[in-house]
């Protein structure tokens, strides 16, 4: 009778198994992770992207005014290309502190305070800038700070927006989320560009850090004032006492032991240190290898170009996986245009080539790059999403310390050389080691799980 028959208890027990909507292993109903509570509804998660839409944008429009304005200042203060190389990359060292502490504390208390408190500060840097200037002689030093402390404050952004969209965004629809918000950085990069332009001859460089600061002040002010207080907070300031799991000592030599983590670190930082070389001296490279021609014309074109193709990247990657690709096959594709197809535009730059196909080729390569939205910038999420924000800052600052190498030894190589032909080569060169190192070991299986026992969502 006992072995054909279940106590009230079993069953009890048995049941209230199945129907709680929480993870269990196989074997028993120990509970290995809830069902997340934290995820926005779907009204509050379509005011928030295009928020975020709007700071990421003003986010490159911050990031983007010196390099816009470096030749204007160097003419001005006297600095040579070694000197301007130094002030832009000291943007990449203040970047590269910030970035695990953010994504950590994103972790921890959610992301959009930290975004909010990280665009005020931004904004008064940016603000400021042009009065820092005019404080004493020593310019050099005093720009060189002033980038330090922007990279300083932006390196907590991208690893909280890597966090909110572990937490608060469903899984079918992050890969969207992430190249809505690549596309915003073209975007912003974009109304740097036609903006700079425009005004540096109108009213002079320190006016495009007067607007961009004003305008990165008010949206902050705008979160605050309309996300942040009141009922709206108490929405999103759910305790993560319920969260999958924390970056313990334990999970963090876990995950270091990974060579899917490493790959994706290692793509992460050859990608960001070309993109921020191209990002810091494209600018550089059109006046002085066309100095007859408009300036909004490559400062506006190639970022235009790349705000379809990040869009047109994010679709194309989730219509790949709906047709059934495998997730860690529709990474390594969208990192092979990303990183393989926009070196091979990169190089046609190399030897004798007009203004009309510079830009062309140059717009060719940047739209190109946007594809890795859906390659190792979303990998991070498949692979850890218990800690996406902390692992995200990791990779960040791996990144930013790799674009800050780059940056300086790009001056040096074009103070020394006497030509961008060597920078090109060694944008190639980076971006086809890091692209092999992923297609061989880059994977999109999730290793941050505590314990090795299947698991079943029911």
């Amino acid at each position: 009778m006992d072995g054909k028959h279940t106590s009230e208890h079993d069953r009890n027990g048995f049941n209230t198994c199945l129907l709680d909507p929480k993870v269990y292993t196989s074997s028993n109903c120990t509970k290995v992770a809830p069902v997340d509570q934290n995820l926005w509804p779907r009204s509050l998660a379509r005011k928030w992207i295009l928020m975020l839409f709007m700071g990421t944008c003003l986010l490159y429009c911050a990031r983007m005014a010196m390099p816009i304005c470096a030749v204007s200042m160097a003419a001005s203060f006297h600095w040579s290309k070694i000197d301007s190389g130094l002030v832009l990359g000291g943007f990449f060292w203040g970047y590269c502190f910030t970035q695990i502490l953010g994504g950590y504390a994103s972790d921890k208390v959610g992301g959009e305070r930290v975004l909010s408190l990280s665009a005020a500060s931004w904004a008064l840097i940016t603000a400021g800038t042009p009065l820092l200037a005019s404080l004493s002689s020593h310019t050099l030093a005093l720009m060189t700070m002033a980038r330090f402390l922007m990279g300083l404050v932006q390196g907590v952004f991208y690893p909280s927006l890597a966090s909110l969209c572990s937490q608060r965004v469903v899984e079918e629809e992050r890969v969207f989320l992430m190249s809505t918000m690549h596309s915003s950085t073209y975007l912003g990069t974009l109304i740097a560009g036609g903006m700079g332009s425009l005004m540096l001859d109108t009213y002079g460089w320190e006016s495009m850090f007067y607007v961009t600061g004003f305008l990165s002040g008010l949206w902050a002010l705008m979160v605050w004032q309309c996300f942040l207080k009141g009922e709206s907070a108490q929405i999103q300031t759910v305790s993560k006492k319920n969260s999958e799991g924390s970056l313990s000592r334990k999970l963090c030599l876990k995950l270091l032991s990974k060579p899917s983590i490493w790959a994706m670190v290692f793509a992460h930082m050859c990608m960001s240190s070309t993109s921020y070389t191209l990002l810091s001296w494209l600018p550089t490279y059109f006046k002085e290898s066309f100095p007859e021609a408009t300036g909004w014309v490559y400062n506006v074109i190639p970022w235009l170009t790349a705000i379809p193709s990040a869009l047109c990247g994010g679709y194309f990657s989730d219509h790949l996986i709906s047709q059934g690709y495998h997730i860690s096959t529709v990474r390594k594709i969208m990192q092979f245009v990303a990183m393989g197809v926009s070196s091979m535009f990169v190089m046609f730059l190399v030897g004798p080539v007009t203004f009309p196909s510079a830009v062309l080729f140059l717009s060719a390569a940047i739209g190109a790059t946007t594809f890795t939205s859906g390659g190792v910038s979303v990998n991070v999420q498949d692979l850890t999403p218990s800690c996406a924000g902390a692992l995200y800052g990791f990779m960040n600052m791996m990144g930013s310390f790799a674009g800050l190498v780059m940056v300086s030894l790009s001056g040096y190589l074009i103070e020394v050389m006497m030509s961008w032909t060597i920078v090109f080569s060694l944008i190639t060169l980076v971006n086809a080691t890091g692209l092999g190192i992923f297609l061989i070991f880059g994977d999109a299986r999730r290793v941050d799980l505590q314990d090795s026992c299947p698991v079943i969502t029911l």
